[in-house]
C-alpha cells in the first residue's frame, strides 16, 4: 500500500532546493518502506550509509521493528554537488503478545551441537542470498498477497513458544490449506529456494531490486530454483507446514537489507 505522506512532503519540501524535487511514498513509521524520488544523478545516504538510486532517480529505503525515533537522510545534488540534511521522524509502533503452544519441543529447545550448526549456516546461507541483490525496478511495483487466507500472525509481535519467550516475529502469517498456490508478490530474481532447513522448512527468497526482498517460508513445494526470474503473480510454490508450525501457512517477510519491515503496510488490507 502506498500513499503519499503529505505532512513529511510538506517538511521536506520546506529544507530542500527546488532542483533535488524530492517526493516520498510510503509510511515514515517502524516498519515501513518508503519510495522517493530525487533529481537522477544525485547521491543519497540514510544514517549515513549509502543507498543505491536508479538511473530515474528512484530508490527505497525502510525502518525496522525498533528503529530509533528518528533519521537523516542526505542528499547531494548532481549539478551543484550541495548537500542537504533531511530529518526524518520515525513513527513508533505498539506490539501484540503471541502465544503458541504445541509445537514440537525439538523445534524450541534442547538443540543438540548438530543442529545448532545447521541452524548457523542455514542463517548465513540466508543472509548471504539476501546481500545478493540487483539493480532492478521491482521494488517499484504495486505488491500483491502472496497467497489468501486469515491472517494467523503480525509483524512485530512478541513470541512465546511453548511458554518459553522468543524473539518477535518479523512477517505476516497467511492460514491456508496444504497445497494452495503462492505467487510472487512481486517481481524479481529467486536467491534462495530450498526444500528444508530447521526453521523455516521449504523457503525462497526473491530479490526485488535495490536490497529489497520478500521471504517465504513454510511451503510443502519449492517450485522455483536459484538464479530463476519471475514476474508478479508466477506460481512459486505451494502453502505447507514445514519447519516449526502447528499448521499449514505461508509465513512472509520482506527486508530492506539487514531491516525487517511489514509486508502488510506495503501491500494493504487482504482481498476479501
Amino acid at each position: 500500500m502506498r500513499k503519499l505522506l503529505s505532512a513529511a512532503a510538506l517538511l521536506l519540501a520546506a529544507t530542500i532546493a527546488p532542483a533535488h524535487a524530492l517526493d516520498f511514498q510510503g509510511r515514515l513509521v517502524q516498519g515501513g518502506m518508503v519510495i522517493g524520488t530525487v533529481a537522477p544523478g544525485s547521491e543519497v545516504t540514510l544514517d549515513g550509509s549509502a543507498v543505491a538510486v536508479n538511473d530515474n532517480g528512484r530508490f527505497v529505503i525502510g525502518f525496522g521493528r525498533d528503529y530509533k525515533d528518528s533519521a537523516l537522510l542526505a542528499v547531494i545534488d548532481p549539478q551543484t554537488d550541495e548537500q542537504e540534511i533531511l530529518p526524518l521522524v520515525i513513527e513508533p509502533r505498539d506490539y501484540d503478545i503471541q502465544r503458541i503452544d504445541g509445537l514440537p519441543p525439538g523445534k524450541v529447545t534442547g538443540f543438540s551441537e548438530a543442529t545448532l550448526k545447521r541452524i548457523r549456516a542455514e542463517n548465513a546461507q540466508v543472509a548471504s542470498a539476501r546481500a545478493n541483490t540487483k539493480r532492478v525496478d521491482n521494488f517499484l511495483e504495486s505488491f500483491i498477497w502472496p497467497v489468501k487466507g486469515r491472517i494467523s500472525g503480525v509483524y512485530g509481535s512478541q513470541r512465546v513458544l511453548n511458554g518459553e519467550p522468543r524473539r518477535p516475529h518479523f512477517g505476516i502469517d497467511i492460514a491456508a490449506p496444504t497445497g494452495t498456490p503462492i505467487v510472487a508478490p512481486a517481481g524479481g530474481t529467486v536467491v534462495l529456494a530450498e526444500k528444508d532447513h530447521f526453521f523455516t522448512g521449504g523457503i525462497i527468497i526473491i530479490d526485488h531490486g535495490y536490497s529489497l526482498s520478500s521471504t517465504l517460508f513454510h511451503m510443502d513445494t519449492v517450485e522455483v530454483e536459484v538464479g530463476q526470474v519471475v514476474a508478479q503473480g508466477d506460481r512459486v510454490g505451494t502453502v505447507g507446514a514445514t519447519g516449526r508450525a502447528t499448521g499449514p501457512h505461508l509465513d512472509w517477510r520482506m527486508n530492506w537489507g539487514k531491516e525487517r519491515l511489514d509486508p502488510q503496510l506495503v501491500v494493504g488490507p487482504m482481498p476479501e
